[in-house]
């Protein structure tokens, strides 16, 4: 396995388009629900934990060599929100043509042909993987990353945050991010059905248990996805 190629493929300037998403933390910040740097980790915390560990499964499990059509039926139902599902399809598209470009795969090209229109992200990003010579773990710990770094490099746009507290939250939830990388490759191993199906469609946050730190990520997507003007596009 090649640790360069790891790196290239986390890298936030890897041209997936994944710059432009806040990952639900632009209605948080609206909302109030983020407002400093705590409410920041519990907010990465929960996503982490939830919509992060289902996708981190997925990435795996395409690195694994599992069935990406299936794995793309299977992230479809584990997304409810039609803006979620819209917002993943799109980032899938933008990724395929980037991964093509960088590591050519006959498994690449045939997961583009049958899915013209995108598939979802993490499984485009684990084929991806597949195709750096990278293994499930791997992908796992990238999709873990994309999914705490996108909302921390978004609300220090959104709130003028400072970065050195963003990057502070992002190496603290360290542990966490190997721990849920560890449970998607071993949930990828385990096959399609063993796969976490956890989401976040209407929790709190609060700093005492994960489940409880899980933000509003279905509902607000959706309210998101109607606002007339937005910086970010999810």
């Amino acid at each position: 396995m090649s640790r360069a190629a790891l790196l290239v493929l986390a890298d936030g300037r890897f041209p997936a388009g994944g710059h432009a998403h806040s990952g639900g933390a632009e209605p948080a910040v609206t909302q109030g629900r983020i407002r400093n740097a705590d409410d920041l980790a519990a907010f990465c915390r929960g996503r982490l934990h939830t919509a992060g560990l289902t996708a981190a499964a997925l990435a795996a499990a395409a690195a694994h060599g599992l069935d990406p059509l299936a794995l793309d039926e299977a992230a479809d139902a584990r997304t409810p929100s039609p803006a979620l599902r819209a917002t993943a399809r799109k980032l899938g598209r933008q990724m395929m043509r980037a991964a093509r470009a960088t590591w050519p795969s006959p498994e690449l090209d045939a997961l583009a042909t049958a899915r013209p229109r995108g598939a979802h992200q993490p499984v485009v990003l684990g084929l991806t993987a597949r195709a750096a010579g990278l293994g499930p773990k791997d992908a796992a710990h990238c999709v873990a990353y994309e999914t705490v770094s996108g909302p921390a490099t978004a609300v220090v746009r959104l709130l003028s945050l400072d970065p050195f507290h963003a990057t502070a939250v992002l190496a603290r939830l360290a542990p966490e991010l190997d721990d849920v990388a560890a449970q998607a490759a071993e949930a990828a191993r385990r096959g399609i059905d063993a796969l976490p199906a956890a989401s976040a469609p209407l929790l709190d946050i609060t700093a005492e248990a994960h489940a409880a730190s899980a933000p509003l990520l279905d509902i607000t997507a959706e309210a998101h996805a109607a606002w007339p003007v937005r910086l970010f596009a999810s």
